[in-house]
Protein backbone atom coordinates (compact mmCIF):
# COMPACT_ATOMS: atom_id res chain seq x y z
CA UNK A 1 0.00 0.00 0.00
CA UNK A 2 2.82 2.43 0.83
CA UNK A 3 2.78 6.02 1.96
CA UNK A 4 0.83 8.63 0.02
CA UNK A 5 1.98 12.27 0.15
CA UNK A 6 -0.81 14.87 0.05
CA UNK A 7 -0.44 18.41 -1.31
CA UNK A 8 -3.42 20.73 -1.80
CA UNK A 9 -3.13 22.98 -4.83
CA UNK A 10 -5.32 25.61 -3.15
CA UNK A 11 -2.98 25.99 -0.15
CA UNK A 12 0.49 27.52 -0.13
CA UNK A 13 3.37 25.54 1.36
CA UNK A 14 7.11 25.46 1.64
CA UNK A 15 8.67 22.92 -0.74
CA UNK A 16 10.47 21.24 2.18
CA UNK A 17 7.38 19.23 3.20
CA UNK A 18 4.01 17.89 2.06
CA UNK A 19 0.76 19.06 3.62
CA UNK A 20 0.16 15.51 4.88
CA UNK A 21 1.15 11.88 4.53
CA UNK A 22 -1.23 8.94 4.62
CA UNK A 23 0.16 5.71 6.04
CA UNK A 24 -2.19 2.84 6.62
CA UNK A 25 -5.30 4.05 8.41
CA UNK A 26 -3.80 7.35 9.56
CA UNK A 27 -3.31 10.83 8.13
CA UNK A 28 -0.36 12.80 9.48
CA UNK A 29 -0.93 16.51 8.87
CA UNK A 30 2.24 18.61 8.85
CA UNK A 31 2.71 21.67 11.03
CA UNK A 32 0.23 24.22 9.70
CA UNK A 33 0.30 27.99 10.07
CA UNK A 34 -2.49 30.53 9.71
CA UNK A 35 -1.36 31.73 6.29
CA UNK A 36 -3.35 33.42 3.58
CA UNK A 37 -4.61 31.01 0.93
CA UNK A 38 -2.47 32.22 -1.92
CA UNK A 39 0.79 33.15 -0.19
CA UNK A 40 3.06 32.39 2.71
CA UNK A 41 1.96 35.38 4.77
CA UNK A 42 0.27 35.13 8.17
CA UNK A 43 -3.34 36.35 8.28
CA UNK A 44 -4.00 39.56 10.20
CA UNK A 45 -6.07 39.57 13.38
CA UNK A 46 -3.83 37.85 15.91
CA UNK A 47 -3.88 34.39 17.40
CA UNK A 48 -7.67 33.95 17.09
CA UNK A 49 -7.70 34.55 13.34
CA UNK A 50 -4.56 32.44 12.89
CA UNK A 51 -6.21 29.58 14.79
CA UNK A 52 -9.35 29.77 12.63
CA UNK A 53 -7.24 29.84 9.47
CA UNK A 54 -5.13 26.88 10.61
CA UNK A 55 -8.21 24.78 11.25
CA UNK A 56 -9.62 25.81 7.84
CA UNK A 57 -6.35 24.64 6.23
CA UNK A 58 -6.36 21.38 8.19
CA UNK A 59 -9.98 20.79 7.17
CA UNK A 60 -9.02 21.34 3.52
CA UNK A 61 -6.10 18.91 3.80
CA UNK A 62 -8.22 16.26 5.52
CA UNK A 63 -10.97 16.72 2.94
CA UNK A 64 -8.50 15.84 0.19
CA UNK A 65 -7.90 12.61 2.16
CA UNK A 66 -11.68 11.95 2.39
CA UNK A 67 -11.69 12.80 6.11
CA UNK A 68 -12.86 15.70 8.28
CA UNK A 69 -11.96 17.53 11.47
CA UNK A 70 -14.09 15.01 13.37
CA UNK A 71 -11.65 12.27 12.33
CA UNK A 72 -8.75 13.92 14.19
CA UNK A 73 -7.29 11.74 16.91
CA UNK A 74 -4.58 14.06 18.31
CA UNK A 75 -3.67 17.74 17.89
CA UNK A 76 -0.39 19.39 18.85
CA UNK A 77 -0.60 23.17 19.37
CA UNK A 78 2.47 25.38 19.57
CA UNK A 79 2.14 28.92 20.97
CA UNK A 80 4.82 31.61 21.08
CA UNK A 81 3.23 33.08 24.21
CA UNK A 82 1.13 31.08 26.65
CA UNK A 83 -0.77 34.29 27.39
CA UNK A 84 -2.46 33.56 24.00
CA UNK A 85 -3.86 30.28 25.36
CA UNK A 86 -7.34 31.64 26.15
CA UNK A 87 -7.77 33.36 22.74
CA UNK A 88 -6.44 30.33 20.85
CA UNK A 89 -8.63 27.95 22.85
CA UNK A 90 -11.73 30.10 22.31
CA UNK A 91 -11.19 30.21 18.53
CA UNK A 92 -10.36 26.48 18.52
CA UNK A 93 -13.64 25.63 20.25
CA UNK A 94 -15.60 27.91 17.89
CA UNK A 95 -14.47 25.62 15.06
CA UNK A 96 -14.33 22.28 16.89
CA UNK A 97 -18.01 22.09 17.83
CA UNK A 98 -17.99 18.39 18.66
CA UNK A 99 -16.28 16.19 21.25
CA UNK A 100 -12.70 17.41 20.85
CA UNK A 101 -9.74 15.14 20.10
CA UNK A 102 -6.78 14.57 22.41
CA UNK A 103 -4.56 17.66 22.44
CA UNK A 104 -1.43 19.22 23.88
CA UNK A 105 -0.45 22.89 23.91
CA UNK A 106 3.24 23.74 24.13
CA UNK A 107 4.90 27.13 24.56
CA UNK A 108 7.74 27.73 22.09
CA UNK A 109 10.21 30.55 21.55
CA UNK A 110 9.23 31.34 17.95
CA UNK A 111 7.55 29.94 14.85
CA UNK A 112 8.16 30.25 11.12
CA UNK A 113 6.98 33.39 9.33
CA UNK A 114 6.44 35.16 12.66
CA UNK A 115 3.33 33.12 13.42
CA UNK A 116 1.86 33.10 16.93
CA UNK A 117 0.39 29.60 16.68
CA UNK A 118 1.04 26.40 14.72
CA UNK A 119 -0.78 23.05 14.77
CA UNK A 120 -0.20 19.58 13.47
CA UNK A 121 -2.41 16.55 13.91
CA UNK A 122 -3.02 12.89 13.31
CA UNK A 123 -6.39 11.78 11.96
CA UNK A 124 -7.97 8.38 11.39
CA UNK A 125 -8.76 7.75 7.73
CA UNK A 126 -12.36 6.56 7.48
CA UNK A 127 -13.04 3.42 5.47
CA UNK A 128 -14.65 4.09 2.09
Amino acid sequence: MGIQKINCKTLSRLPAFSHAAVAGDFIYVSGTLGTKLDKLEIVEGGVSKQTEQILFHISTILSQCHASLEDIVKVNVYLTDMNFFHDMNSAYLDVIQFEPPARITVGVKELALGASVEMDCIAYKPKK
